[in-house]
């Protein structure tokens, strides 16, 4: 009785599938177009997601490096202070070293946590970039025509064979503009590690907690693997992140056992806010010219 039913079952099966109307790749291509757009559309919407991340993410940062500079600062030249009347107040200077010091400590925590997501949304700027193609899935005989955006198939080049997917780009000029526009968040987010190093090891000469770091460090757990993700070798862009500050960033950057004095601190926060590798009016103009292909504001 039961291998009755396996074989009815079958017979039902191969009776659907010879049923089923089989598609030609010129129906394929007709789909394709739609299903490509939907695509388009939702990864160029996270990319303008993304990007609006890293501009709260990298201004929290600063802000955190602000006061982290600060609390440093005033640790520094407590000495030369004029207390007044609290002079007589015995370990008065001792003390209040101590409370900036774990408010140093604090906001490098913060400081830390703001540049994590940082890197994490270049990360997914990376693999949102990747996703631009739309690919069949499943075949074109499969009864019910399905896409994504990754491929099963080594044959299917998931660009449509080069067609306009809106009007008149191809795939392939999306992806140009995507990498364009993620290229210069991956060299800003290099340029800023280098300056985060530098304001996690602010420390005075009779500091013992905070610890110097440098570039091949890892900063937090699983980070190198992230900045893999992007393309980033630490042991490798080290030098030419330096020469990307062009001027802002004095020698001392350099210099692992010299801790750099207010003005260049402040350089460094101008540095940051400034966004030495971003054009940000190209980037305004490839959401622009993008949102016009595809009829949808991205302009922020």
């Amino acid at each position: 009785m039961e291998s009755r039913v396996s074989s009815s079952s079958e017979t039902a099966h191969q009776t659907l599938q010879k049923s089923a109307p089989k598609s030609s790749p010129s129906s394929v291509n007709r789909l394709w177009r739609p299903a490509a757009q939907r695509n388009m559309k939702n990864q160029w919407s996270k990319l303008n997601s993304l990007r609006q991340e890293w501009a709260s993410s990298s201004s929290a940062a600063r802000s955190h490096a602000t006061s982290l500079v600060n609390a440093y600062l005033s640790q520094r030249f407590m000495k030369d202070m004029e207390l007044g009347v609290l002079s007589d107040m015995p370990d008065i200077q001792k003390k209040a070293c101590w409370k900036l010091l774990k408010q140093q400590v604090v906001h490098r925590d913060n400081l830390l946590s703001s540049y994590k997501e940082m890197v994490g949304t270049v990360v997914n700027m990376v693999n949102t970039s990747m996703s631009l193609r739309c690919f069949l899935k499943g075949g074109i005989n499969s009864p019910l025509i399905q896409f994504s955006n990754s491929s099963n198939d080594t044959n299917d080049n998931g660009d449509g064979g080069g067609m306009p997917v809106f009007i008149f780009w191809s795939i392939s000029a999306f992806e140009k503009l995507a990498s364009e526009l993620v290229q210069m968040f991956k060299l800003e987010l290099n340029l800023k590690r280098l300056l985060v190093i530098e304001f996690l090891s602010l420390r005075s000469k009779e500091d013992s907690i905070i610890e110097k770091l440098c570039w091949s460090d890892e900063l937090y757990q699983g980070e190198f693997d992230d900045l893999s993700r992007c393309d980033l070798d630490c042991r490798e862009a080290s030098e030419s992140a330096s020469t990307k500050l062009d001027g802002f960033v004095s020698e001392n950057i350099k210099q692992p056992n010299c801790q750099p004095d207010s003005d260049v601190l402040q350089i460094y926060l101008t540095a940051w806010l400034t966004d030495v590798n971003i054009d940000k009016k190209r980037v305004e103009d490839i959401f622009s010219e993008v949102g016009e292909e595809m009829h949808v504001n991205l302009v922020s």
